[in-house]
């Protein structure tokens, strides 16, 4: 009767806990929400979101967010598409080429863990080498390849434990069927297009609110992004540079674009669990 009462009273503690965490957690995301919706939509204006800086911009003066806005999205896309281009063949051969639990597909997994737990940072700063020893100046093309550096591992990860929930008996049934390795590996992509479809846009998000990873390798201009080569805008950057001005309506200004910047990701994490749940009812399971 003791044990089982001291089992029931583990449980209880435990189950507190994590009703505890659910409640801080959810807090902590709506106290975060909260301030930034109610400082960014007060100085959240047409303007800002449909025109570049004006001369004096981060003095007061006019203009807007838009060329923060359109780097974000060329920066997230470039490297969104370079780290899938990478991440698909990569787990592809993870799951059609090696075995379950082999050394090599160890090792390839920690070092996908091993890339995901390096700061953005440190990306930016190899990034910020590489282009001192070829010569190359801050640029859309080096933020693009820094930070699909950063996303990789994301992508890689998150698609490949989609690959491993799909079931066993597919491979043993197309491969019984006579189909080769390569339709094999057709059959398994189609299979996991919902997981692969929610990967790349969180790993699209993610390259919107990377800061670190560009902020030696992308610039920062106030122009509109008209070339591969030159200088390009983010958000999370013009974030940055907004609350370090002194004028309190800059400062408001970076709410404004802290907010912008939390819709995107918001809408964009809202689609990728949209697409789990639409493209996955026909998924075998």
């Amino acid at each position: 009767m003791n044990r089982r009462r001291r089992r029931m009273i583990e449980e209880a503690i435990f189950v507190g806990l994590m009703r505890f965490s659910v409640v801080a957690a959810a807090a902590v995301v709506t106290l975060i929400l909260g301030v930034v919706t109610m400082r960014g939509v007060a100085a959240l204006s047409w303007e800002m979101l449909t025109q570049p800086p004006g001369s004096g911009y981060y003095m007061g003066g006019g203009g807007g967010i838009l060329n923060a806005i359109a780097g974000s999205l060329l920066l997230a896309l470039g490297a969104t598409v370079l780290a899938s281009l990478l991440a698909v063949p990569l787990v592809m051969f993870l799951h059609g080429y090696l075995k379950r639990g082999s050394r090599s597909a160890s090792l390839l997994r920690l070092t996908l863990d091993v890339m995901w737990g390096i700061p953005s940072i440190v990306y930016g700063a190899f990034g910020f080498a590489l282009m001192i020893f070829l010569g190359l100046r801050a640029s859309l093309l080096a933020g693009i390849i820094t930070l699909a550096l950063v996303i990789l591992p994301l992508m890689a990860r998150t698609f490949d434990e989609i690959v491993t929930m799909s079931p066993r008996e597919l491979r043993e049934t197309t491969m019984a069927l006579g189909a080769t390795r390569w339709e094999f590996l057709g059959v398994l992509v189609r299979q996991t297009i919902p997981g692969l479809t929610t990967a790349v846009l969180l790993a699209f998000a993610r390259g919107i609110g990377d800061a670190a990873s560009v902020l030696f390798t992308a610039g920062y201009t106030n122009s509109m992004p008209h070339s591969l080569l030159r200088p390009v805008a983010s958000l999370p950057l013009a974030i940055f540079f907004q609350l370090g001005t002194p004028f309190a309506e800059v400062r408001a200004r970076a709410y404004a674009a802290a907010f912008v910047l939390t819709v995107m990701i918001l809408v964009i994490s809202l689609l990728a669990q949209l697409s789990m749940a639409r493209l996955g009812r026909n998924v075998i399971r």
